[in-house]
C-alpha cells in the first residue's frame, strides 16, 4: 500500500517567474510605465506597473486570459518578493479607464468609419525598446507595415472581407519588433487613413531617434500618399505593386528577361522605368524602379492582358543598385510581419481580448503588444545561461524549459534563499 503524505508548505510550480519579475525589475520598465502613464491616485492599492506585470505574468505562466491569476495563480505570484497581486477584476477595471476616444474617418466616398490609437501605450512601447536595447539610436533599420484582421465577436465589431467579424488593425513592425499599433473597423479598405497612420507612427520613430533604412509593404500600401510618406522617412522602399492596364502595355513591350531560382522555383525578372502615378502634375518627372517577377502558372488558359499563360508580380523600389533576385528575396521576407501577428493571437492574448468595445481592447492588445518585445529581451537573454533555450523558441517551449520548475523561498535570520528542485543553471542568473 503507497501511503501519501499532505504538506502546507508553498511550493511553486512557476519557480522561474522569480527571475522574469527580478529581470524586469531590474531593467527599469517598471518605472517606466508610471512615470508615462502616471501615478494612480493615493487610495490605490496597485501602481500601473504592478497590473501591467500582474497582466503578463499569467501569459508568462501559461495562461491566456486574465481570470486565471484568480483560479490558478495568484498564491504562487505572491510568493515572489515584492510583488503585489491583484485580482482579475481591478486588473481589467483599470485598464479599461485607460482607453482613448474613437475617432471618426471618413473615406474618399463619404462612408465613415471608426478608428483607435494609443499614443502614451505606443510611446511607452517605443521606449521600453530602447530601454532593452532591441532598438537604438545607433542604427538603421528595417521597417514593415501590416493590416491583419483579428476575428471577434464584440459589441462594435463589423463583418470584415473575410466574412467574420472582427476588427482591422493596422500593425508597424522594426526588424520584427512591433512598434506602433492601430485599431480599425473591421470593415475598412486598407488604403483609406493608412498614409495618416504611417505618418504618425514614423514621426514617432523618428521623434525616439530611430531611423529607417528600408520599408516594406504589401499592394495595401500602393498609392500615392502612402509611397510618398514612405519616402520621406525612408531611405529605400519596397512595395508591391497593384496591376493596370499601363503596367501591362509596358510587360508587352519588356523582351529581356533573366531566368533565376528564388526559393528552388524557377522565375524569368526583370526591371522597368516605371511612373505610377501620373495623374499627380508635381510628379509628372519622378519613375520608379519596377521589379518584374514572372512564373509558368500550368493553367493552358491566356491571360487576357498579356496573351501568356504566366502569373506576374512586381515591386515599386527606389533601390536601383540591388538585382532583381536581391529585391524579391528582401520583399518575400515579409512572412516575419505575419509571423508576429501570429505569435500574438497564439501566445499574447489577441485571440481572446477581453472587452467589449474597440477602444478598451486597443489598451489591452497593445499592453501584450509590449509583453512579446519584453518576451523577446527575457529569452535573449536567459538563452546566454541556459543551453536548452533559443531566442526564436515560442512562449510555450520557453515555459516548459524554462518556467516550470518546482521552487520555494526559505528565510534565514539575515537574508532569504530561493531553493530550485532543478538541476539546471538557474545559479547563473542573478535574482
Amino acid at each position: 500500500m503507497i501511503k501519501i503524505e499532505k504538506s502546507n508548505q508553498i511550493i511553486s510550480p512557476f519557480g522561474g517567474m522569480n527571475y522574469i519579475v527580478s529581470y524586469i525589475k531590474k531593467s527599469g520598465i517598471l518605472e517606466l510605465i508610471d512615470n508615462q502613464l502616471g501615478k494612480r491616485v493615493k487610495q490605490a492599492e496597485y501602481s500601473y506597473s504592478d497590473l501591467i506585470l500582474n497582466l503578463w505574468s499569467v501569459f508568462f505562466t501559461g495562461g491566456d486570459c486574465a481570470e486565471d491569476i484568480n483560479e490558478h495563480l495568484h498564491d504562487y505570484l505572491s510568493t515572489i518578493p515584492d510583488t503585489k497581486v491583484a485580482n482579475a477584476d481591478t486588473i481589467l477595471g483599470v485598464f479599461k479607464k485607460l482607453k482613448t476616444e474613437n475617432e471618426l474617418v471618413t473615406s474618399s466616398n463619404g462612408k465613415i468609419y471608426e478608428t483607435n490609437r494609443h499614443d502614451n501605450l505606443n510611446q511607452l512601447n517605443i521606449s521600453i525598446l530602447k530601454q532593452l536595447n532591441l532598438l537604438n539610436s545607433d542604427n538603421y533599420y528595417d521597417f514593415d507595415y501590416d493590416n491583419e484582421i483579428l476575428p471577434t465577436n464584440k459589441r462594435d465589431t463589423k463583418k470584415t472581407y473575410k466574412k467574420v467579424n472582427g476588427y482591422f488593425p493596422g500593425m508597424a513592425t522594426v526588424n520584427s519588433h512591433p512598434v506602433y499599433f492601430e485599431n480599425r473597423d473591421g470593415n475598412m479598405n486598407v488604403k483609406i487613413d493608412q498614409a495618416a497612420v504611417l505618418q504618425r507612427c514614423y514621426k514617432m520613430l523618428k521623434d525616439n531617434g530611430i531611423k529607417i533604412n528600408r520599408s516594406r509593404m504589401d499592394a495595401g500600401s500602393y498609392s500615392f500618399d502612402i509611397v510618398q510618406t514612405a519616402l520621406e522617412y525612408s531611405r529605400l522602399i519596397y512595395i508591391r505593386a497593384n496591376r493596370s492596364d499601363n503596367l501591362f502595355d509596358l510587360l508587352l513591350e519588356e523582351r529581356e528577361w533573366e531566368k533565376v531560382i528564388i526559393n528552388g522555383k524557377a522565375y524569368e525578372v526583370c526591371s522597368l522605368e516605371y511612373h505610377p502615378f501620373k495623374h499627380k502634375k508635381t510628379l509628372a518627372k519622378i519613375t520608379y524602379r519596377l521589379v518584374v517577377s514572372r512564373e509558368q502558372t500550368g493553367n493552358l488558359d491566356q491571360n487576357v492582358f498579356t496573351k501568356d499563360n504566366m502569373k506576374y508580380r512586381s515591386i515599386l523600389t527606389n533601390d536601383r543598385a540591388s538585382t532583381e533576385k536581391e529585391v524579391i528575396e528582401y520583399y518575400n521576407q515579409r512572412g516575419k510581419e505575419e509571423k508576429e501577428i501570429d505569435i500574438l493571437n497564439n501566445d499574447f492574448g489577441w485571440s481572446k481580448m477581453p472587452f467589449s468595445n474597440m477602444n478598451e481592447n486597443t489598451v489591452f492588445l497593445t499592453i501584450m503588444m509590449i509583453a512579446k518585445n519584453v518576451y523577446t529581451w527575457l529569452i535573449s537573454t536567459f538563452s546566454k545561461a541556459f543551453k536548452c533555450l533559443k531566442k526564436h523558441y515560442r512562449i510555450k517551449k520557453f515555459i516548459f524549459r524554462f518556467v516550470i520548475v518546482p521552487a520555494k523561498w526559505i528565510k534565514r535570520s539575515r537574508y532569504n534563499v530561493l531553493k530550485i528542485f532543478s538541476q539546471k543553471p538557474y545559479e547563473l542568473l542573478k535574482l
